[in-house]
């Protein structure tokens, strides 16, 4: 393999933090690289020093001479009369026409829709050249990488293989170090229920004690010292052996799992329908149609997920199920009053309100203490986390306030719009966790393949030709 990039102790330092440094790696010909990172962390300004847009703060990128390099920026100005898929497919085409050796992608699948997604995968994998792509979508990873670059902790982790198995692996060795915390734990345990029984046994020699060494007051406590000395040395092995698995366990970045507590539960939903659609249509008004010859039917367990592409009809039905006045409806609808919704924007949420006023407004019967324990669950633990107002919070921390909305006031049925767009690999954890613990039903609009695996769906469904199919 031949070597076109060389990095050395690469480092990038901004005033108020440092997002990595003393990263050196080699990339070859035909490498498949992806890097992901929470939101900030330095991905979009790495993938600009390896364009030679920008400089490192320290370090050095020796790029091979005469290697074309190719570049499809996250925001395109180009191309303002296209949709935001449009402008990519044509950014890239005019990329690819210059034949680069090395092509530079930053978050490439945000704004494709279904088909598009497929197509632009098919392409990469038939690329020939050197792929260096920053990317929050699993589907994406798994399918066009085989190496990650993951920035995390001031480092940059290099992992040869898919994301999958870079979690997977992950979550094993947590696995295997939380299983020896609790063996610690036990041991923990049974040491001090020795040392218990150890001054019982040492009450009742005591005045035996006493009387054999009642000359010799250094020796009586040396025996009597014995058994708590024997418990003091395991007692300090035992902590210090946590310790070092705490470390390791900090050491593996894996997100915190939030644990949402639900304000309805699964049991007292039953199977009733909540949504019923027969030979429905919706649009505009009477000269446009956006969808016809609806039939959906789920209960207040289902869970679904509606694929299409850009401009199918997604929106409008959604709309149509939301009782949005703009939408003209026929046919026989039955939908809840009572919907929750999330979508990208996290317009649920008021920017000039604090952490703990948007849960307070939603459950007013709480007091304090519950509203910290809810907030807890979804990380909002210390106290200038709570009280600090909604506006200043990052796009992962909306996300998780919008769920302990959701959480705290849990409706039958929840629609979730495109929700996985611009969310970064922490938040798609955390999204995960809460609808895989949903307690009611809910209908999901995505074209993260990989994310919807991910999910116990019951039914998938594809906008195509103005009506709903089964996928």
């Amino acid at each position: 393999m031949t070597t076109l990039i060389q990095i050395q102790n690469l480092g990038i330092f901004f005033p108020h933090k440092t997002c990595f440094e003393n990263f050196s790696t080699d990339v070859h010909t035909s490498s498949r690289i992806a890097i992901i990172g929470q939101n900030g962390s330095g991905k979009s300004t790495l993938l600009k020093i390896l364009l030679g847009d920008m400089e490192p703060s320290s370090g050095i990128i020796r790029i091979t001479p005469n290697t074309r390099v190719g570049y499809v920026p996250q925001v395109i100005d180009e191309f303002k009369s296209l949709s935001g898929g449009q402008r990519f497919n044509a950014a890239l085409t005019q990329v690819l026409s210059q034949q680069p050796d090395i092509l530079l992608l930053d978050e490439p699948t945000n704004h494709l829709d279904f088909k598009n997604r497929q197509s632009l995968m098919h392409m990469l994998r038939q690329y020939q050249g050197t792929l260096i792509a920053i990317s929050h979508d699993i589907d994406f990873l798994g399918n066009c990488a085989h190496i990650l670059w993951h920035i995390d902790d001031g480092n940059v982790h290099i992992f040869k293989g898919t994301y999958d198995a870079y979690m997977n692996e992950a979550r094993s060795k947590r696995a295997s170090i939380e299983h020896e915390l609790r063996k610690l734990e036990r041991q923990k345990k049974e040491a001090h229920h020795s040392l218990m029984k150890e001054q019982e046994r040492a009450s009742k020699r005591k005045s035996y004690g006493e009387k054999k060494y009642a000359d010799d007051k250094m020796a009586l406590r040396a025996a009597q010292g014995q058994g708590e000395n024997t418990h003091n040395k395991n007692k300090k092995k035992i902590s210090h052996a946590k310790n070092e698995l705490v470390e390791q366990l900090v050491s593996l970045r894996l997100p915190e799992i939030i644990t949402p507590k639900f304000s309805i539960q699964a049991a007292t939903l039953g199977d009733q329908t909540i949504v019923s659609i027969n030979d429905g249509c919706a649009g505009y008004s009477p000269n446009d149609i956006i969808l016809r010859d609806l039939y959906l039917s789920m209960s207040a367990k289902s869970r679904i997920a509606i694929c299409g592409n850009n401009g199918s009809g997604k929106s409008t039905l959604i709309k149509a199920i939301l009782g949005d006045k703009n939408i003209i409806k026929s046919g026989d609808w039955l939908v809840p009053n009572d919907v929750g919704y999330l979508d990208q924007h996290y317009g649920t949420i008021c920017l000039k309100k604090t952490v703990i006023q948007t849960i307070s407004e939603l459950a007013p019967s709480w007091d304090h203490a519950e509203l910290r324990r809810h907030l807890n669950d979804f990380l909002f633990r210390k106290n200038d986390e709570i009280q600090q107002k909604v506006e200043s919070l990052s796009g992962g921390e909306k996300m998780r306030l919008s769920l302990a909305q959701i959480a705290a006031k849990t409706q039958k049925l929840l629609i979730l719009d495109e929700i996985t767009n611009n969310i970064d690999l922490t938040t798609k954890e955390h999204l995960l966790e809460f609808l895989n613990a949903y307690p009611g039903g809910f209908i999901i609009v995505c074209h993260d393949e990989g994310f919807l695996e991910k999910l116990s769906l019951d039914t998938s469904y594809i906008i195509e030709n103005k009506t709903l199919k089964l996928l």
